[in-house]
């Protein structure tokens, strides 16, 4: 299967860490060759780097490594195909607008049945089972609510329930971003870390990386990584239970 990787953080922050130890899992130090890609938020907008190479090979995975883009909520995702072929349009993460806002989705898993949910305006561009219960998602949540909602914690729990419900069609692990909030869903796998003061050391799993981030913080500073597998050994990483789901705003967890 796929892997997830989310950020959520109170200050613009580079996860160039977090991805050095994500990028070897794509084709290197891990089975998830067809396809990698991420998007940073900045105020209302997003950019999204996408390749359908190995993130282990990718000239974009390198480029991305070297302009430490900062950002207060971050999706990326290596991909393992199992519906759709190996092509741009089927590399997550994927973006749609509602609400005047840049959303954004990756999922792990794989699904059956899938082909007949109803997804109103919204289509998919590829041929994945993820993209298609994304764009039932938003279709959903454009049905209930007619005018932007006010109770985003309302929101959330109601999309905990259409993940849910999607959980039943196979497994489902999900990562959504407004650019504000950052939510975790889990079916299988999924882990979460968040960092504040007193900040100490962190070492990769899978890769000779150390950084003390006592030397790349201020003390005010809180950041949550969001993960399939934990990326580092010498932390304590909370898991998600099966069927729960977890939500950031600017770093600090609400729900």
């Amino acid at each position: 299967m796929c892997e997830l990787l989310g950020m959520s953080a109170n200050v613009p922050t580079d996860i160039n860490f977090s991805l050095s130890g994500l990028i070897p899992r794509g084709g290197k130090t891990g089975p998830h060759k067809d396809g990698w890609g991420i998007t940073f938020y900045e105020g209302l907008g997003c950019r999204t780097f996408k390749d359908p190479q190995a993130s282990a090979i990718s000239p974009v995975a390198r480029f991305v490594q070297e302009y430490p883009i900062k950002s207060e909520a971050v999706i990326a995702h290596i991909r393992q195909a199992n519906r759709g072929n190996v092509s741009l349009e089927n590399t997550h993460p994927f973006t749609r607008e509602l609400w005047g806002k840049n959303w954004t989705y990756a999922h792990n898993g794989q699904l059956k049945g899938y082909q007949s949910l109803d997804t109103g305006r919204f289509r998919a561009i590829g041929q994945t089972d993820s993209e298609k219960a994304f764009c039932w998602i938003l279709n959903q949540l454009d049905n209930r609510y007619k005018r932007t909602p006010a109770n985003w914690s309302a929101v959330f729990r109601f999309i905990a329930v259409l993940a849910s419900q999607l959980k039943q069609k196979g497994v489902f692990n999900m990562l959504l971003s407004d650019g504000r909030f950052v939510m975790a869903y889990c079916s299988t796998n999924l882990h979460w870390i968040t960092r504040k003061a007193p900040f100490g050391k962190a070492k990769l799993l899978d890769q000779d990386v150390e950084i003390d981030f006592q030397q790349h913080t201020q003390s005010d500073d809180v950041v949550s990584v969001i993960s399939t597998l934990p990326l580092t050994g010498n932390e304590s990483w909370q898991r998600i239970p099966a069927g729960e789901f977890v939500l950031f705003d600017r770093g600090v967890r609400i729900l």
